[in-house]
């Protein structure tokens, strides 16, 4: 007969292992329980440092309260916490943390090191912990106020589940998730995960921050752009819905489900299963949307102990909360589908049918390329202008713009401008001012990396006014503001070839103190009696740049002769010269709006003024300006076309050689991206 097996109380370290296999089942889990702990400190920065997917070293360093260095020697300890005092309190718990369990999990499973210092204590302290114990006293050291928790060699004593876990680089995957996913939540919380050794950081976000700010910092521009905000908020069900969801634009291969409960990361898959049927009818088959949300419920509706992770709960009224941000999100996502319109679209002009067939028959040996993938690369293939028609009249080409003065007729046709280029004349000097240098680096360091590799490869696609351009980089097409690149493009090339710059001579002077006149008579200048008498504020002006006059014709080829008279401007870039009509408000402006006191501002300053200046862009302007493109390997400009000529031969082939698009351009639409071709693909798959 078998003998009855004897019922025996496991050991207490046996317990504790157990007990933190449930709690800390990877890193990522670890570093959630620390997170939320800094969370409930009251952290304003977060930054955590991983090394081999933070199984050899997880770090967490908080700005928080701090721990007392009389509650070191229990915190380790299960079921020792701060943030609960009896089973009821559950029913209004607004912490993460509530059980006590995180800290004494880990240190069941790793060696764990404490660094903190609160507001009160002159010092910090240092105290490390086994199994849920302290080694030794805790230790004063140097610290600032807050909280490091340094924990190493994870299940280092529990090596099946080490065995069990995936390569260091899922982890550290698994690890970056979860911190974007607090830093999204935690938009006026700055956070930031990097691996040990390495200076860049893998996530950084600022404090104060906004949900869209983290996203685009996170996931990227072209998840940002296309966010909905969707709130609703419901009475009787007491509860509150924020959050932000792509819209029918937006698809990727797998859902990005961002759910908060109470500001606890949490799961549901009832709501993630509606979310997926409420976009199943707008994204093509097997896409899905990137979705946060941020769910408020009354405390005594949620129940937070449901699972050792914590990354369930259960809530009351759960069907009727999810038809309520159901119908929230069908609103909104209702709303966004009006916007697209498809149109049919007729033969492409010189297109040839039969001249197509034959080459794909020639080239049916080749390896297929997709339809979505091809790229068109030769730019004379087809140009925006063959779709439309442009009627001509000789003789229509006008020489002085609309509303301009007499004297601005005067300056446009009795003044041409010779060019004349320094450095065919003198040496290129090498300039080393450190007001230059720094306000290069500025440049340099704000520089966008996606978008310098667009602008140095794309395909000019056409003209829609002087102000837009279109533009094409692999199967993208973009809108460009082209007055803000023209105004950034001529402030660099003034930087990078500052005193090297050629000049525009005039051959008649013109007078500085007639110019700063035309422009206070013009609305521009917002001229009122409180300013003062016209000519005095002329002369003001005629003074101020002829005292300059040494200095900006070294620095700026701006020729002033001893009668306060303008000589010459720069010359900027081949085949353009600005319009003459802005010049009375470039002089007006170079007066006024400049700092002359300090050197950098200065320079800066006039820098950018002459930038100002010649970015004003306009048909007639351009037409009026002395184009000489017979010197380009490039067709003559049409008759009334100059503008267009000019944009693209002179201007966006600069940008290919000399531009360094900074970052604003990619998030304030200077450079928008319009269409793509592969995303076109996927919204026909569905006609």
């Amino acid at each position: 007969m078998d003998s009855v097996p004897v019922i025996r109380k496991l050991d207490e370290v046996v317990i504790n292992r157990i007990a933190a296999g449930e709690v800390i089942q990877r890193p990522a889990n670890a570093l959630k329980e620390m997170i939320e702990n800094s969370l409930d400190a009251k952290s304003s920065n977060i930054q955590v440092t991983v090394k081999n997917g933070g199984l050899k070293l997880l770090q967490i360093q908080d700005n928080g309260t701090g721990i007392r260095r009389d509650d070191l020697e229990i915190v380790c300890e299960r079921f020792t916490t701060s943030k609960l005092t009896k089973f009821d309190d559950l029913s209004s718990i607004s912490t993460y943390g509530f059980r006590g369990e995180a800290l004494s999990s880990i240190s069941h499973v790793a060696h764990l090191t404490i660094t903190t210092k609160t507001a009160n204590e002159k010092c910090a302290y240092k105290a490390s912990y086994i199994d849920g114990k302290l080694k030794g006293p805790p230790k004063p050291c140097a610290g600032t106020q807050g909280t490091q928790i340094a924990v190493e060699d994870l299940f280092y004593n529990v090596s099946t589940r080490r065995k069990a876990l995936k390569s260091p680089g899922e982890e550290h995957s698994r690890i970056a998730d979860v911190v974007s996913r607090y830093a999204i939540h935690n938009s006026k919380v700055g956070f930031s995960l990097k691996k040990q050794g390495e200076t860049l950081s893998d996530i950084r976000t600022l404090p104060n921050s906004t949900v869209v700010d983290n996203v685009r910092t996170i996931y990227g521009n072209s998840i940002a752009r296309e966010l909905l905000e969707v709130s609703s908020e419901d009475e009787v069900l007491k509860f509150k819905l924020q959050g932000y969801v792509t819209n029918v634009n937006y698809s990727t291969k797998k859902m990005v489900f961002l759910l908060f409960i109470n500001h606890r990361l949490v799961e549901s898959t009832a709501l993630k299963k509606t979310l997926e049927q409420v976009y199943s009818v707008y994204l093509p088959k097997n896409s899905h949307p990137w979705v946060y949300l941020s769910l408020e419920l009354d405390p005594r509706n949620v129940d937070v102990n449901v699972h050792p992770t914590k990354h369930e709960v259960h809530f009351l009224h759960e069907d009727k909360v999810v038809d309520r941000i159901k119908a929230a999100l069908e609103e909104k996502l209702l709303g966004c589908n009006t916007s697209r319109v498809f149109y049919t679209q007729a033969r492409l002009p010189d297109s040839n049918p039969t001249s197509a067939s034959q080459n794909e028959q020639s080239s049916s040996n080749a390896p297929s390329v997709l339809p979505q993938h091809l790229v068109r690369t030769d730019s004379s293939a087809q140009k925006l202008d063959k779709f439309f028609k442009i009627e001509t009249s000789s003789g229509d080409v006008k020489k002085t713009c609309p509303g301009s003065s007499s004297t601005d007729q005067n300056i446009t046709e009795e003044n041409s401008a010779e060019s004349v280029s320094n450095s065919s004349e003198n040496e290129r000097r090498d300039i080393q001012l450190t007001s230059v240098l720094l306000l290069r680096k500025q440049i340099e360091s704000s520089g966008h990396k996606a978008l310098c590799d667009i602008f140095s490869k794309f395909t000019f696609v056409g003209c829609i006014n002087p102000s837009l351009a279109l533009i094409q980089h692999e199967t993208v097409l973009y809108l460009c503001d082209t007055a803000a690149i023209c105004e950034e493009l001529f402030y660099q090339l003034m930087l990078y070839d500052f005193g090297n710059v050629g000049l525009l001579r005039f051959t008649s002077v013109l007078s500085i103190y007639e110019l700063a006149i035309i422009a206070l008579d013009s609305e521009e200048a917002g001229w009122t009696e409180a300013d003062g008498s016209k000519d005095e504020l002329a002369q003001t002006v005629k003074d101020l740049l002829s005292s300059k006059a040494e200095m900006l014709e070294d620095y700026f080829s701006m020729g002033i002769d001893s009668d306060g008279n303008l000589t010459s401007i720069p010359l900027l870039l081949d085949n353009f010269s600005p319009p003459a009509e802005g010049l009375p408000m470039f002089v007006l402006r170079l007066a006024t709006e400049v700092d002359w006191e300090t050197e950098k501002e200065c320079l800066d300053g006039v820098c950018r003024e002459i930038a100002r200046f010649y970015a004003r862009i306009s048909s007639d302007a351009v037409a009026c300006s002395s184009l000489t493109p017979d010197s380009l390997d490039h067709p003559e400009p049409e008759e009334g076309q100059d503008w267009k000529w000019v944009i693209e031969h002179a201007i966006y082939a600069a940008l290919r050689k000399n531009f360094l698009p900074p970052k604003i351009f990619a998030e304030d639409a200077t450079v928008l991206q319009i269409a793509k071709l592969p995303d076109l693909y996927k919204v026909f798959e569905r006609c």
